[in-house]
């Protein structure tokens, strides 16, 4: 999904209408610890993946 400047300054706009100029900031913070939770957990399932799939030696 690729998104030019358009659709996100409309995306935006429509989100400050909905919630407000005061609410934005926390929005954008929750959003940013969701992605970084998110990215945590990716990186974690993809560790064990790798940890996984190589066999390990008796020793």
């Amino acid at each position: 999904m690729n998104l030019g400047f358009p659709e996100l300054a409309i995306i935006l706009l429509v989100v400050l209408l909905l919630f407000g100029p005061r609410k934005l900031p926390e929005l954008a913070r929750g959003l940013g610890e969701a992605i970084r939770e998110f990215k945590k957990g990716a990186s974690a399932i993809r560790e064990d993946l790798e940890d996984g799939s190589s066999p390990r030696k008796p020793g």
